[in-house]
């Protein structure tokens, strides 16, 4: 059962298998996609209802315009629908939205579609769900080192100014807290350019089960197994029990 006093404060998922699930049953790539949407509701929803503070969720990757043309035209289809249609349950479960990555390499559609999405939802204060969308996470730490050079040259920093804290206030991550959990569904033990500054001390959960069949259960799974695990963050066992009492 979950003890509800140690749900982590930050989740980020990688949503993968919704073209393999698709493929298994004979369908075309979208409509896996489409399922996959199904499972979005469901975690953000249980996220919501035991407290989670963020859900990131990798949802296209800075990788993924590699993808067929009308892959990532169905994508970006189903993105605008999906808000769309869910915008005002959202607002109800008083829900935020946040977008990490390259927004306006996005259609202008889906850039409006998600400005409109964060603005109206500005002012909830329960689950902020994260949308990485053409997010990768060494793009970020080099946009991070080139703001920050910028910074150096118009004498705002100086050298001696650059740590791990200033350097995360330049990342697009720079107010939120790195996730303690990282999900990916699908079967495969890869983090694939997602958060790679913020994943340092993330705990992992990896499953076989594809994205579309991710499901409330699993997902509670998740964090029970995170919540039986031992951070040391580079001291040893002993430390971290004395620290605790």
């Amino acid at each position: 059962m979950i003890d509800k006093n140690k749900i982590p404060a930050h989740i980020a998922v990688i949503m993968d298998g919704n073209g393999r699930w698709a493929a298994r049953r004979g369908e075309a790539r979208f409509l896996g996609h489409k399922k996959g949407v199904d499972a979005v509701k469901r975690i953000v929803d249980e996220a919501s209802n035991i407290g989670v503070q963020y859900l990131t969720l990798y949802t296209f990757s800075a990788e993924n315009w590699k993808r067929p043309e009308e892959e990532i035209k169905a994508l970006m289809s189903i993105l605008i629908t999906s808000f769309n249609s869910e915008i005002e349950r959202l607002k109800s479960n008083n829900i935020r939205i946040l977008v990490i990555g390259d927004m306006d390499s996005l259609p202008d559609d889906v850039q409006k579609t998600l400005h409109q999405a964060m603005e109206s939802t500005s002012r909830n204060t329960g689950l902020s769900l994260v949308l990485a969308l053409s997010y990768g996470g060494r793009q970020d730490i080099i946009c991070a080192v080139r703001k920050i050079s910028l910074d150096i040259q118009k004498k705002k920093i100086t050298l001696s100014d650059i740590s791990r804290e200033l350097f995360r206030n330049y990342l697009s991550t720079a107010n939120i807290p790195d996730p303690e959990l990282l999900i990916r569904t699908g079967g495969e033990y890869r983090i694939s350019n997602f958060l790679l500054w913020e994943l340092a001390y993330t705990e992992f959960y990896f499953t076989r089960t594809l994205w579309p069949d991710f499901g409330k259960e699993e997902f509670q799974t998740a964090i029970i197994e995170y919540q039986g695990r031992e951070k040391r963050f580079g001291k040893t066992s002993e430390q971290v029990r004395r620290n605790n009492y």
